[in-house]
C-alpha cells in the first residue's frame, strides 16, 4: 500500500495541500487493504490516520497496517473534524465527487477556519494503473469466469428460464472462490438480447435463439466482466451476419488497444467497422470501460474519451449489435494493457457457440 499512499501525496504536494481525508469505499480499500463498509482515511504529509468504529476496530487493527487506527467518541465525521482541529490542518483536500453537499457543509460547520479544497478522481486517477498484486487478483476473477461460462454451457437449453441460468452462474463462481457476482447477471435471450442490459428473468429460452450472456466473478474486491452470445440450434444467416460483424470489429479493436492511442481512437475502430456494415445505429454504447475495484472505472472505451491509453489499465473491449423485435450480439473481453498492446485475459472462445 505504501506506494500507493506515496502516489497520493504526490497530488496533495502538487495541490498545496497539509490534509486529506478519503471517503469513498472503494479507495479507502485500495489504500489501506481495510473491507469493512464504515471508514474514513485521513492523510497528512507525513502521518496516515484510520478512523472507524467499535464494530471494525479488531478488523482494522488486522487489515491494515501503517495507520494510526482512532476510536471517535460518536460518529467517524465528528472524529475527523476532531484530528483535522488536533494536527492544526489548514488546507485539506477531500473527493468532491463522492461527498454530498451537505455533508460538505457539516464539516464546514464543525471546522470553519479550515480550507476545504474540492479534489476530482484523486484516487481513482492512481487506480487506473495496476499493479502486480492486482493484475493477479484479476487474472483469479477472469478464470472463474471462465470457468462458469464453461460450466453453463451443459445448462443452457430451450425451456430453461434465464433466472435459472443466472442462479446457476452465480452459484458455480461463488463454489469456485468467489466472493459475489460483479453486477446483476444478464442472461438475455430472443427478442431481449435487443436489450444491452437485459438482467435475466423469467422468459423462457425458445429454439433458434440468440442468448447474451454477460456477467463477471469478484475475487479479493477486483471485478471480472465476459460477454458471450450463443444460439440455441443452427444460426440463420442473419445471426451469423451480426455475429461475424461483430466479432471482426471486437478483433479490430484489440488490435488496436496499445500504449499511447486515445481511448477514443480505439472505439472508434469498432464503430467505423460496424457502421460501414450497416449497424451504426445498433451500437449505441461505448466499446468498453476500465475494471478494478468497480465493475466500471475511468477512463472508458468512448467516442468522447480522449483519456491516452497506459501500461497498466484493465479494460473491457465489448462491441454489440441490438435490433428491436430480432435480438443482438456482444462480445466481450476483459484485457490488461501491456508494452506493445494488450493481453486477453479472458480465455472463452470467442467464435460462435452453437447449442
Amino acid at each position: 500500500m505504501k506506494h500507493r499512499i506515496e502516489a497520493l501525496r504526490k497530488i496533495m504536494q502538487e495541490n498545496r495541500l497539509d490534509g486529506l481525508f478519503v471517503t469513498k469505499q472503494e479507495n479507502w480499500q485500495y489504500l489501506s487493504g481495510f473491507t469493512g463498509t464504515n471508514a474514513i482515511l485521513l492523510f497528512t504529509l507525513s502521518d496516515n490516520y484510520f478512523i472507524t468504529d467499535f464494530r471494525y476496530l479488531e478488523q482494522a487493527q488486522q487489515e491494515t497496517e501503517g495507520f494510526h487506527i482512532i476510536k471517535p467518541r460518536t460518529v467517524v465525521e465528528e472524529a475527523l473534524a476532531d484530528q483535522i482541529t488536533s494536527l492544526g490542518l489548514n488546507r485539506v483536500g477531500f473527493e468532491g465527487d463522492n461527498l454530498t453537499y451537505s455533508q460538505y457543509a457539516g464539516y464546514k460547520e464543525k471546522i470553519p477556519g479550515v480550507e476545504l479544497i474540492s479534489l476530482f478522481q484523486a484516487v481513482e486517477k492512481i487506480r487506473q494503473i495496476k499493479d502486480e498484486q492486482e493484475i493477479e487478483d484479476l487474472r483469479k476473477a477472469a478464470s472463474i469466469t471462465d470457468q462458469a461460462f464453461d460450466y453453463i454451457l451443459d445448462f443452457i437449453r430451450p425451456g430453461v428460464r434465464e433466472s435459472e441460468i443466472a442462479l446457476e452462474i452465480e452459484y458455480y463462481m461463488k463454489k469456485q472462490g468467489a466472493q459475489k457476482s460483479a453486477f446483476d447477471i444478464i442472461v438475455a435471450s430472443g427478442p431481449r438480447a435487443a436489450l444491452p442490459h437485459g438482467v435475466a428473468t423469467d422468459k423462457e429460452l425458445a429454439a433458434g435463439e440468440l442468448v447474451i450472456l454477460d456477467f463477471g466473478a469478484v475475487f479479493a474486491g477486483y471485478h471480472a466482466d465476459m460477454t458471450r452470445t450463443v444460439v440455441l440450434g443452427k444460426p440463420d444467416a442473419d445471426q451469423q451476419k451480426v455475429y461475424d460483424i461483430v466479432l471482426t470489429a471486437q478483433k479490430l479493436a484489440l488490435e488496436a488497444v496499445k500504449p499511447d492511442v486515445k481511448c477514443s481512437q480505439v472505439d472508434l475502430v469498432a464503430r467505423d467497422f460496424i457502421t460501414v456494415n450497416g449497424y451504426g445505429a445498433n451500437f449505441g454504447h461505448g466499446l468498453g470501460h476500465s475494471v478494478g475495484l468497480e465493475i466500471h472505472e475511468k477512463p472508458a472505451f468512448a467516442p468522447r474519451d480522449d483519456t491516452v491509453v497506459r501500461q497498466g489499465m484493465a479494460m473491457t473491449v465489448e462491441p454489440g449489435i441490438y435490433l428491436s423485435n430480432w435480438g443482438g450480439v456482444r462480445i466481450e473481453d476483459l484485457v490488461l494493457v501491456t508494452g506493445s498492446g494488450c493481453e486477453i485475459l479472458s480465455r472463452s472462445p470467442r467464435e460462435l457457440i452453437i447449442l
